[in-house]
């Protein structure tokens, strides 16, 4: 049947329901170069304003999925396990979890992508490393998924076009921030990337997407029952994003940070969080590890095994190795100290995502040239006590840190007399 787009686009306005053939017409056309921006981009901010109803972004994310390829991964033996997070601060969890739960020999095949603004990106990360390839061929990564039980790659083009023309249009029409478009963006990709189980980090908090626990809980409420309705074991973190995740806030020393992570070292914190990750993941593969045993594989080495393995099939220069631990190499390198004692309330993640995005470690705009070396290191997070003159952060940049600069990481950061503690994981949606 054809329709009419501003039919279509009334009957949203007006607060009506969409059948699937609707749907499937549109997303169709869209992909087609039938229905034109202007069009979709007023359908978009329809639905911003009168949302979608689960059966509606259910038959939306399928009609996306249709619209480009699809990988199949039965080849592979196993419950192929997928992970994906709405974006943060410092967030290098893929750099860890990946390897960590494939180092149990459960496969792990993901496509991940670039950061932007002030949230930072696994492939800028994984670039950072030099010789490592983000590209593959899809014949190509599952042979690696088969060989190592591992892989990394950037998002192909080919698959589910329909959410490439919609996010780069939403993007730009402020209509990113409505529910079943996020859902229905993120799980096409997903379902479409041919894994059994998937693991949703859905960050909460001041640099994450999701500014608070309802919205980010209803997100997670509908990516997870996405996920079951078309057969994939889905389970859903809502995770704590109101300071950076770890130590590190840049691409390199991100790494570097992984890389300390894998080999058994850390934060007791930060290590426990990762560990509870991984005990997700590997359950929706049926296999049932206590927290004590997820943890003896970072600290005997099977987890730092699998990244390298992953790094040398990818290209990555194996003499870079020994190199991924040393300090930050820039021009400029300033250190934070603090102005009075006390015990660290906030480290406001927004800010310091910006702020490391304009030393150079990250994108204002998709043009924008990464600067690998450039970031922040904390010294200190939520909680700690620190004492006058006491190191907090250093910045680095290969542009000169001005005072203004300077001055936008101390804007980000609250000291009390009080010790406060904030928890990694909030809620576990099944």
């Amino acid at each position: 049947m054809t329709y009419r787009m501003v039919d279509l686009i009334q009957k949203k306005r007006d607060g009506g329901i969409f059948s699937k053939a609707e749907i499937d017409w549109m997303i169709e056309n869209y992909v087609a170069g039938i229905v034109p921006d202007y069009q979709m981009s007023a359908l978009a901010m329809a639905i911003y304003f009168k949302g979608m109803t689960t059966e509606e972004t259910a038959h939306l994310t399928m009609a996306m999925v249709a619209s480009g390829k699809q990988i199949d991964l039965s080849s592979i033996s196993g419950v192929k396990v997928d992970k994906h997070s709405t974006g943060g601060v410092g967030d290098k969890v893929t750099l860890i979890l990946a390897p960590l739960v494939a180092s149990f020999g459960v496969p792990v095949a993901k496509m991940s992508g670039r950061g932007l603004g002030h949230t930072g990106g696994t492939l800028d990360k994984l670039e950072s490393i030099p010789g490592f390839k983000i590209e593959k061929s899809i014949p190509d990564f599952i042979a690696q998924v088969k060989n190592i039980g591992l892989s990394v790659i950037g998002q192909s083009d080919d698959l589910v076009k329909a959410d490439k023309l919609l996010y780069a249009l939403r993007d730009v029409t402020a209509t990113v921030d409505i529910i079943p478009l996020i859902a229905s963006s993120v799980m096409s990709k997903k379902i479409a990337a041919g894994s059994n189980a998937i693991l949703l980090d859905v960050t909460v908090g001041d640099g994450a997407f999701m500014k608070n626990i309802d919205d980010a809980r209803i997100l997670a409420r509908t990516m997870v029952d996405l996920g079951k309705a078309v057969g994939r074991q889905t389970v859903a973190v809502l995770t704590n994003m109101n300071q950076p995740l770890g130590l590190a806030i840049g691409n390199r020393n991100e790494i570097t940070e992984a890389v300390n992570t894998l080999n058994g070292k850390g934060s007791k914190d930060f290590r426990e969080f990762i560990a509870e990750l991984a005990q997700l993941m590997l359950e929706l593969a049926g296999l049932e590890k206590t927290i004590p045993e997820i943890l003896e594989h970072l600290d005997n080495g099977s987890a730092y095994t699998k990244f390298k393995e992953m790094i040398i099939a990818q290209s990555g220069d194996p003499t870079a190795f020994e190199n991924l631990t040393e300090p930050l190499n820039t021009k400029y390198t300033v250190g934070i100290k603090a102005e009075q004692a006390g015990y660290i309330a906030e480290e406001k993640a927004y800010n310091i995502g910006v702020l490391a995005m304009k030393l150079g470690a990250g994108r204002a705009t998709k043009s924008d040239k990464i600067d690998f070396e450039a970031g922040i290191t904390l010294s200190k997070k939520v909680g700690e006590a620190v004492k006058i003159g006491d190191t907090i952060a250093e910045l680095y940049s290969n542009n000169p840190i001005t005072a203004e600069l300077i001055a936008e990481f101390k804007k980000s950061l609250v000291i009390t007399n009080e010790a406060v503690h904030q928890k990694e994981i909030l809620e576990v949606v099944r």
